[in-house]
């Protein structure tokens, strides 16, 4: 079951990037009007096609802006027609807007290659004024790209990129301008060129939102940290099935998890901690679903304190300078792997134990010796959270603990 701090803490973030979606959005669609009113003033003064044709270009990113506002709002909708919210509405605006580009593309593509516009002469400032325009939309479009990758927006993302596509078209407005004021009609060729550039990014808009749209697995570095915070759990033995998908923003996950044998309390335990820790990790995670399975196990895992490397044990836990971790096969009941690791909370000034146990979590025993009891002590409720059994030994060496051990397994092999 999740934590439900960590719960409130996600419904806290959720609502703080849908804010910050919906502002930016906002700002695009302010932006965009302004450019198209200023781009048709432009036109009329010099009397340019390919101005006009940029000033309908423009228009276009309105309706885009419009259709970005629309489908951050429904994409947080759910119901019971909806139960799984309709954040692909996101995707789908995606698809629009790269659908757009392919417009653009083709417009200006035409435009080269057909327009001819008017002979109207024009002063230098309407030059430096286009000019000044092609740095509105590169300005915007990255930001609005960063604020994507930051709150996980494939729509907003790729409006940005619309946006950086009109710098393109912008400065083909630019250059066809300035070789008219010169008489030297340049800018055909060039537009037909950068057309091409157009329709590359929108290619790759529409292959993005393509991929969630049929349910492609994220990406690989989302996964391999997915994958990690399942493993690191002490109850993990394995994944037998890992999955996770994209829905706009948001991230669903479902996995089939090996665990140590343990009851039905147990595994829910180390199921709401592995959700937990994904959703720690992994930013705009909207369901994890742990379905734990037990695992045969082949061999049990001990750990015991050493005070040397000869195999001595200690009787201090925390404190202890090395920690023997000891394979036992569960058919023969013999030693199949001896490993001692340095015990890194040594030299700690304070919770040595709970330090110490939580280095040896990471190695998974099953179960943990100790000279002295640990009852009442934090190492023992770390323990005690992951379902280690702790027991007392009165061995004093390594070798006559594995031995005691090796002769318990037999016994209970031969029951």
């Amino acid at each position: 079951m999740d934590d439900p701090a960590v719960q409130e803490g996600a419904g806290d973030d959720r609502q703080e990037a849908e804010r910050v979606v919906r502002k930016v959005a906002f700002y695009s669609l302010i932006v965009n009007t302004a450019l198209v009113l200023v781009k048709l003033y432009l036109a009329g003064i010099a009397g340019s096609l390919a101005l006009g044709a940029d000033a309908v270009h423009s228009s276009l990113d309105v309706l885009a802006s419009l259709a970005l506002l629309a489908g951050i709002y429904l994409s947080s909708r759910k119901s019971r027609e909806f139960p799984y919210g309709l954040y692909k509405v996101e995707n789908i605006v995606a698809v629009i807007i790269a659908l757009l580009v392919f417009f653009t593309a083709w417009e200006i593509a035409a435009e080269a290659l057909t327009g001819e516009g008017t002979a109207t002469p024009f002063s230098g400032w309407v030059l430096i004024a286009v000019a000044a325009l092609v740095t509105v939309p590169y300005l915007l479009g990255t930001y609005e790209v960063r604020m994507g990758r930051d709150y996980h927006s494939p729509s907003l993302i790729a409006d940005g990129r619309q946006h950086r596509v009109d710098v393109l078209s912008t400065s083909v407005v630019f250059f066809a301008l300035l070789a008219r004021y010169f008489g030297l009609p340049i800018d055909h060729a060039a537009a037909v060129v950068i057309a091409g550039f157009i329709a590359y990014s929108g290619w790759d808009i529409l292959k993005d939102s393509m991929r969630t749209l049929l349910d492609a697995s994220i990406d690989h570095a989302t996964r391999d940290a997915i994958r990690s915070a399942v493993l690191a759990d002490p109850m993990v033995i394995g994944i037998r099935n890992l999955t996770a998908r994209n829905s706009g923003r948001y991230i669903f996950v479902e996995a089939v998890v090996a665990m140590k044998p343990t009851d039905l309390a147990g595994a829910d335990l180390a199921s709401g901690r592995i959700q937990d820790r994904i959703r720690r990790l992994v930013p705009n995670v909207e369901r994890v679903v742990i379905h734990p399975e037990p695992a045969e196990r082949s061999h049990i895992r001990y750990a015991v304190p050493l005070i040397d490397l000869d195999g001595t044990i200690s009787p201090h836990f925390g404190e202890a300078p090395y920690f023997a971790l000891l394979d036992i096969g569960v058919k023969e009941g013999r030693l199949e792997r001896k490993e001692i690791l340095p015990n890194p909370a040594r030299d700690l000034e304070r919770q040595k134990g709970i330090r110490a146990a939580e280095m040896l979590l990471e190695q998974k025993p099953d179960i943990v010796y100790s000279q002295q009891p640990l009852a009442g002590k934090s190492a023992e409720y770390v323990f005690e959270s992951a379902q280690v059994r702790t027991k007392i030994t009165d061995a004093t060496t390594l070798a006559d603990l594995i031995a005691g051990i090796e002769e318990e397994v037999r016994a209970d092999q031969r029951e």
